[in-house]
């Protein structure tokens, strides 16, 4: 069967006549037709019968990114880690990423995933898990524009989850608990910063302010959830003196880290 959809039409002024309106043939009060009466209801029930149809129709491809060439990279960096082959959403194949594609761009667009709870550039972190902005860019413009599978000869053959730094393995200790603002009574190397919230938290910038005027980033906390138990650990641990001043940007309690690593000393 054949619908032909169109928009609504407009009849004459005062005229009362069949309108088709959205592919439903609607039929005056007063009609006593009964041809017209069955025409109608056939509308009606093919268009119910089109409704539950799934789509046949292919998406519309405007975009030269593929997921064999691009996204399975990203992926297998990013993604795989929590949502390998054995987890409650896998996403290591076209097959299994394509149904949640839409929802990936809104979640990479919102920074919910991975979920990481800091601003990429602020701080010196490492590792930093976040997706990078061109990552982001590639996975939307991906979706936006189709969606396209690409040539499987161009998937990525290992899965290469991001790699931790070995001072990554190393042990950091609680050194301080800071309630938003503490100044340092004494010198201390800070490698790291262990937020402690009991809800989820927005955003708070924590900074460093040394007695010497220079202004010291430590970690941009966006969107955590202390759910995650995360450690956001320097590339290099800091030495700060006494009279350092941290603070937050809004209020939040999180634990100074340290380690004694000396090559991380700088």
């Amino acid at each position: 069967m054949h619908l032909k959809s169109s928009r609504p039409a407009l009849a004459p002024a005062g005229l009362r006549s069949n309108v088709l309106f959205w592919g439903i043939l609607v039929v005056p009060e007063n009609s006593t037709n009964a041809t017209g009466r069955r025409r109608q209801l056939l509308s009606i029930a093919a268009l119910f019968i089109l409704l539950a149809m799934p789509s046949a129709a292919h998406d519309i491809i405007t975009t030269k990114l593929t997921y064999a060439r691009e996204i399975s990279r990203i992926f297998s960096r990013r993604c795989v880690s929590c949502h390998g082959a054995n987890s409650s959403v896998p996403l290591t194949s076209y097959q299994e990423v394509r149904p949640w594609a839409v929802g990936i761009k809104e979640q990479v667009l919102a920074r919910s995933m991975p979920p990481w709870g800091a601003e990429k550039g602020f701080g010196d972190l490492s590792p930093d898990q976040g997706l990078t902005q061109e990552e982001i860019f590639i996975i939307a413009a991906w979706v936006v524009g189709g969606a396209p599978q690409g040539d499987a000869a161009l998937l990525v053959r290992d899965q290469q989850t991001a790699q931790t730094p070995s001072h990554g393995r190393l042990r950091l200790s609680d050194a301080l608990l800071v309630s938003t603002r503490t100044v340092l009574p004494k010198p201390l190397t800070v490698a790291g910063i262990r937020p402690r919230c009991e809800t989820e938290l927005d955003s708070s910038r924590i900074t460093a302010h040394l007695p010497d005027g220079r202004i010291e980033p430590l970690v941009w906390l966006y969107r955590y959830n202390p759910r995650w138990d995360q450690v956001f650990q320097f590339r290099r641990a800091l030495r700060l003196p006494r009279g350092t001043i941290i603070e937050a940007s809004s209020p939040v309690r999180y634990y100074l880290e340290t380690i004694t690593a000396p090559s991380l000393l700088r």
